[in-house]
Protein backbone atom coordinates (compact mmCIF):
# COMPACT_ATOMS: atom_id res chain seq x y z
CA UNK A 1 0.00 0.00 0.00
CA UNK A 2 1.34 3.45 -0.89
CA UNK A 3 1.70 6.18 1.69
CA UNK A 4 0.50 9.75 1.28
CA UNK A 5 1.10 12.50 3.80
CA UNK A 6 -1.30 15.42 3.94
CA UNK A 7 -1.25 18.64 5.89
CA UNK A 8 -4.43 19.86 7.55
CA UNK A 9 -5.24 22.98 9.49
CA UNK A 10 -5.88 22.15 13.14
CA UNK A 11 -9.70 22.51 12.90
CA UNK A 12 -9.81 19.96 10.05
CA UNK A 13 -7.53 17.56 11.91
CA UNK A 14 -9.79 17.84 14.97
CA UNK A 15 -12.81 17.13 12.77
CA UNK A 16 -11.15 14.03 11.30
CA UNK A 17 -10.20 12.82 14.77
CA UNK A 18 -13.82 13.29 15.92
CA UNK A 19 -15.13 11.33 12.92
CA UNK A 20 -12.70 8.52 13.61
CA UNK A 21 -13.86 8.27 17.22
CA UNK A 22 -17.59 8.77 16.60
CA UNK A 23 -17.90 6.38 13.67
CA UNK A 24 -15.60 3.60 14.77
CA UNK A 25 -12.79 4.00 12.26
CA UNK A 26 -9.56 2.46 13.45
CA UNK A 27 -7.39 5.25 12.03
CA UNK A 28 -7.66 8.56 10.25
CA UNK A 29 -6.31 6.78 7.16
CA UNK A 30 -9.31 4.45 7.20
CA UNK A 31 -11.62 7.45 7.41
CA UNK A 32 -9.90 9.18 4.48
CA UNK A 33 -9.98 5.98 2.39
CA UNK A 34 -13.72 5.75 3.04
CA UNK A 35 -14.21 9.34 1.89
CA UNK A 36 -12.21 8.69 -1.28
CA UNK A 37 -14.21 5.54 -2.05
CA UNK A 38 -17.48 7.45 -1.57
CA UNK A 39 -16.20 10.13 -3.94
CA UNK A 40 -15.29 7.46 -6.51
CA UNK A 41 -18.84 6.10 -6.36
CA UNK A 42 -20.30 9.60 -6.66
CA UNK A 43 -18.12 10.37 -9.69
CA UNK A 44 -19.17 7.10 -11.34
CA UNK A 45 -22.83 7.90 -10.70
CA UNK A 46 -22.39 11.37 -12.22
CA UNK A 47 -20.75 9.78 -15.27
CA UNK A 48 -23.66 7.37 -15.67
CA UNK A 49 -26.15 10.24 -15.47
CA UNK A 50 -24.17 12.17 -18.09
CA UNK A 51 -24.08 9.14 -20.39
CA UNK A 52 -27.82 8.61 -19.95
CA UNK A 53 -28.50 12.26 -20.81
CA UNK A 54 -26.24 11.94 -23.85
CA UNK A 55 -28.16 8.87 -24.95
CA UNK A 56 -31.51 10.58 -24.53
CA UNK A 57 -30.30 13.52 -26.60
CA UNK A 58 -28.72 11.37 -29.32
CA UNK A 59 -31.83 11.03 -31.42
CA UNK A 60 -34.89 8.88 -31.73
CA UNK A 61 -34.94 5.48 -30.08
CA UNK A 62 -34.23 2.40 -32.17
CA UNK A 63 -35.78 -0.93 -31.30
CA UNK A 64 -33.06 -3.48 -30.60
CA UNK A 65 -34.69 -6.76 -31.47
CA UNK A 66 -33.96 -9.84 -33.58
CA UNK A 67 -34.67 -7.93 -36.80
CA UNK A 68 -32.17 -5.22 -35.81
CA UNK A 69 -29.40 -7.78 -35.18
CA UNK A 70 -30.25 -9.67 -38.38
CA UNK A 71 -29.87 -6.47 -40.39
CA UNK A 72 -26.56 -5.71 -38.64
CA UNK A 73 -25.23 -9.20 -39.43
CA UNK A 74 -26.32 -8.92 -43.08
CA UNK A 75 -24.66 -5.50 -43.40
CA UNK A 76 -21.42 -6.87 -41.95
CA UNK A 77 -21.52 -9.90 -44.23
CA UNK A 78 -21.96 -7.62 -47.26
CA UNK A 79 -19.12 -5.39 -46.09
CA UNK A 80 -16.83 -8.36 -45.33
CA UNK A 81 -17.89 -11.26 -47.58
CA UNK A 82 -16.43 -14.67 -46.87
CA UNK A 83 -15.58 -13.98 -43.22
Amino acid sequence: MATMNISLPEPLKEFVDEQVQEHGYSTSSEYVRTLIRKDQVQQAELRIVALMAEGLESGPAVAIDDAYWKAKREALQQKHPGQ
